[in-house]
């Protein structure tokens, strides 16, 4: 049975709103930071959610502040910067961060919240909107064995499968390390399917051989709407956040003296397709600006 546990929640976009969503039908109180960067929010207002300008309102008496924002300089401005989190925060109270972020960054914030004497346990998520609205996200966790099971008690509202990876920033290093594999497989995708454009090969062949064979997987399952029907619903994932998660990880892995050529290869053809595209391309666009269209 869940515990009602008064929660806060910074960054509601697409992933942060089905997040919101879940943990409201868990029977939590919810207060969310307005901020024009959310989707529209009138839904979870009218399932009860507080909306509020201000960082007191969301933290303010919470049990937990949940934090689902792009990347780790939104991070550190929110929790570090001039009236950020931390004027807010008092002993006991637990931050989950939900970013996809940089370890050494998460490392930082983290030592930053304990100091206060609260909790903090990095956990970002994969799969896609879809699956957060549904409450079947996939979510990694780093932090202290007691600070993750406080942790689990919440993002059960919204977790399919949830998996401890060690300490504070190793569910942030899981998460670069499944972003490294899960994009560059679409990468290569996008690029054999603008090929087999230029050699007028079937599409629908293409995909139904590709899934039959050894490049089947969630990749092209997200891909094959858009490149059958030009359909972007199943992957509405930014390039410019797919080229920020790979730059991320070849930082990782530089400051951990392990190969990065594969990856530092995905972000020039990222960064290349954004150089034509712009910020508001998504993943399946990839096909077509990599073919010339």
């Amino acid at each position: 049975m869940t515990i009602s546990s008064n929660l806060g929640l910074v960054g509601c976009g697409l992933m942060g709103h089905g997040i919101a969503k879940n943990l409201l039908a868990a029977g939590h109180t919810l207060t969310i930071l307005d901020h024009p960067g959310n989707q529209s929010c009138d839904d979870l207002a009218a399932s009860g959610a507080a909306l509020s300008t201000n960082l007191h309102d969301v933290a303010h008496a919470k049990d937990a502040v949940v934090l689902v924002l792009p990347s780790s300089p939104e991070v550190e401005a929110v929790v570090l910067g001039p009236n950020g989190l931390l004027q807010h925060l008092t002993p006991g109270m637990l931050v989950i961060d939900a970013t996809t972020a940089e370890p050494e960054s998460t490392l930082k914030i983290a030592a930053a919240v304990q100091v206060l004497g609260c909790g903090y346990v990095d956990a970002p998520m994969t799969r896609t909107p879809k699956e957060a609205e549904e409450g079947r996200l996939n979510v990694l966790l780093g932090g202290a064995d007691d600070d993750v099971a406080r942790a689990r008690v919440f993002i059960d509202a919204y977790a399919e499968n949830i998996y401890h990876g060690g300490g504070v920033s190793a569910g942030h290093r899981l998460k670069l390390l499944h972003n490294f594999v899960s994009i560059g497989q679409a990468v290569v995708i996008s690029e054999a399917v603008a090929a087999a454009q230029k050699g007028q090969v079937g599409l629908d062949v293409l995909t139904d051989v590709l899934a039959t064979g050894g490049a089947g997987g969630a990749a092209l399952e997200r891909l094959r709407p858009y490149i059958t029907d030009k359909d972007v619903s199943s992957y509405r994932f930014a390039i410019k956040n797919a080229a920020k998660d790979l730059d991320y990880y070849t930082r990782m892995a530089q400051a951990l003296d392990a190969p990065s050529q594969a990856a530092i290869a995905l972000h020039n053809v990222l960064t290349g397709a954004l150089t034509e595209a712009g910020d508001g391309a998504v993943m399946p666009e990839l096909i077509d600006i990599l073919g010339g269209d």
